[in-house]
């Protein structure tokens, strides 16, 4: 009788065990499924968000962009751009890019990176209100496009990738 017992509660201990260890599991594989959901929402929103910075970009530099500027009512000394109705679908979607991906970002280094994005994309357009296109400042570009860079390897930080190097032969 007693080996009976014990049989019956080793083989109710196995299930037991095997129980807890297939929910252990199931747990893992749920917990990896979300974290590669949550990975593609953030890649969507930082290209999203990087796209509108390059369209905003591109049209500050459209000879036949309107853009006009007031002194900003929070930063003084500093310029806000304003746009006309050509210009305003940039301006929402780069701030709307920047919001969302604001709400994503794992890391103050990647948020950081961003703001310094946005007000160098800023600063461009506020300048390109008093000046033509071509004469925008090339170093207003490059701080741009070292910021770009900056953010990039951000997020190849919160993917857990090495950082890119930027190409010394780029012509930026």
């Amino acid at each position: 009788m007693i080996g009976t017992v014990v049989a019956g509660l080793a083989g109710l201990a196995g299930v037991i065990l095997g129980g807890w260890l297939s929910m252990r599991g199931q747990d893992r594989m749920a917990q990896r499924e979300h974290e590669r959901q949550w990975r593609d929402v953030r890649l969507r929103f930082y290209y999203d968000f990087l796209a509108a910075h390059r369209k905003y970009v591109a049209f500050v530099q459209e000879p036949t962009a309107r853009i006009s500027a007031k002194p900003h009512p929070r930063s003084p000394g500093h310029l806000m751009p304003l746009f006309d109705e050509a210009g305003r679908p940039y301006k929402e979607m780069l701030e709307a890019g920047f919001t969302a991906m604001r709400l994503v970002a794992l890391s103050p280094e990647t948020v950081g990176t961003a703001v310094r994005m946005v007000a160098d994309a800023r600063q461009l357009a506020a300048m390109r209100a008093t000046c033509s296109a071509t004469e925008l400042p090339s170093d207003v570009f490059r701080s741009l496009w070292e910021e770009e860079q900056r953010f990039l390897n951000a997020i190849r930080g919160e993917l857990g990738l090495q950082p890119m190097e930027r190409d010394p032969n780029a012509t930026r």
